[in-house]
């Protein structure tokens, strides 16, 4: 299980976190002067160049977000100008995108977080540019919000690109899309005029999510771990009855993919402080709480002492590790990978939810992961490696991700997100260490 210490702070891990904006501001050049946009968004590396994989383009907004996020952490306006110039440019098409669940992805991580800038004061008040930015957001907000199946039990879901049957996981943080176009009053229209909240569809499809893809121990099945995350959940489209779990990019429905686990710790403890920001208290608070309790001791439980997961707690190749849980994870076994981009999820799930619950178990837990993941072997400190944060695995059961020379799983290599979230949990430390305003999505 992940090692706790007392002794570790947000000052304590400043140096690091300089070092990680210092490399951080390379990476984005090296990936500004080299990428065409012609060959759709960059997505993981291999030998350390990134390369795209046609799928869903559901990493374009980390790549322009990045550079804004690296101007708000260092203040270096060239970054502001890679983001907003790009965001302008590039980012239209994935606003009216009406085939995936990526919206709080790719323009929450653009478009909301210049935003975000532009109401805090840290970039110049323009009020054209501002309609612009909230224009964009209430689109996408809406669009996100009609891809929506409706469930037994009377509520709901948003629905990911395999279909209407299908409920990921990793939607619960793409909800910020929701949240930030409710917070700009607006509504998605159906037939007949009929006004649909946004905010309803958040919680509704945040209580699937809780209800559907988080275990808890009390015999759902005999699979049933408290904590543990399925992937997919998949229902009956004829009735809307849930009829099993299901895993796209995990070992099996019955194990726990580690990204997946990593989206439902953030995304939870992410919503319950937007939720927590509404004038009346709402009743899915509760739930949401017990659902990020589960999934973050999930992850301290069955994440080894250095706080870096493996790749998927059911990975067969871990019978030949030993007592895994144990000792420091090792990203060049020749067994099972790691999967630092999951780390890099997770921390902010857990700071998150410690700070909101006053709970030093989950606070000492974030920090003992960004200990280990913003230094060697994790941090990417080469010059010919674009990438930020390495060993980062994108779709194991495809085979997708590259294997070193000589290797015989995935290893040294980055993934947009695992770099766009590092650098998001970073700035949510700095920003504490700094006494700047508190790191959040909405405006």
């Amino acid at each position: 299980m992940v090692h706790l210490r007392s002794d570790l702070t947000p000052a304590a891990l400043a140096p690091k976190l300089h070092r990680l904006f210092e490399l951080s501001a390379a990476k984005i050049r090296s990936v500004e002067k080299s990428w065409e946009p012609s060959r759709g968004a960059p997505v993981f590396t291999v030998r350390g160049q990134y390369t795209s994989r046609g799928w869903t383009e559901w990493t374009q907004g980390f790549q322009f977000g990045a550079a804004i996020l690296q101007f708000d952490a260092t203040g270096e306006r060239e970054f502001l100008e890679i983001g907003r110039d790009r965001t302008v440019a590039l980012m239209a098409p994935h606003l009216t995108h009406t085939g995936v669940h990526d919206h709080g992805f790719n323009n929450v991580s653009t478009y909301g977080n210049l935003l975000r800038l532009m109401a805090e004061g840290r970039i110049g008040e323009n009020h054209w540019e501002r309609r612009y930015y909230e224009l964009a957001l209430k689109c996408s907000g809406a669009v996100q919000a009609a891809r929506w199946s409706r469930t037994a039990d009377g509520g709901g879901y948003i629905y990911s690109f395999n279909g209407p049957h299908s409920l990921f996981v990793d939607t619960i943080r793409t909800l910020r899309a929701l949240a930030v176009g409710h917070l700009l009053g607006h509504a998605l229209m159906g037939e007949g005029d009929r006004k649909i909240s946004l905010l309803d569809r958040l919680t509704e499809h945040a209580r699937a999510t809780a209800k559907y893809a988080v275990y808890y121990g009390e015999g759902r099945d005999i699979y049933d771990v408290r904590g543990r995350v399925a992937h997919e959940s998949i229902f009956n489209t004829n009735d809307g009855n849930y009829r099993c779990p299901n895993s796209q990019q995990g070992y099996s429905p019955f194990s726990t993919w580690t990204r997946g686990l990593a989206w439902a710790m953030c995304g939870f403890a992410e919503q319950l402080e937007f939720l927590d920001t509404l004038p009346d208290q709402h009743p899915v608070l509760e739930i949401l709480e017990k659902a990020a309790r589960a999934a973050c001791d999930f992850y301290i439980e069955n994440t080894p002492p250095d706080g870096i997961p493996y790749w998927d707690t059911g990975a067969p190749g871990l019978a030949h590790l030993g007592d895994w849980r144990a000792k420091a994870a090792d990203p060049f076994n020749a067994y099972e990978p790691v999967d630092s981009s999951a780390a890099a999820i997770a921390a902010q799930g857990l700071l998150r939810l410690g700070r909101r619950l006053r709970d030093d178990r989950y606070w000492q837990a974030g920090l003992a992961v960004c200990n280990t993941l913003f230094d060697e072997p994790y941090l990417s400190t080469g010059d010919q490696h674009q990438g930020l944060i390495l060993h980062s695995v994108y779709h194991r059961p495809n085979g997708w991700d590259a294997v070193p020379e000589g290797g015989r799983v995935p290893a040294a290599e980055s993934s947009m997100w695992g770099d766009y979230h590092a650098r998001e949990v970073g700035l949510y430390l700095l920003r504490l260490i700094e006494n700047k305003p508190y790191l959040k999505f909405w405006p």
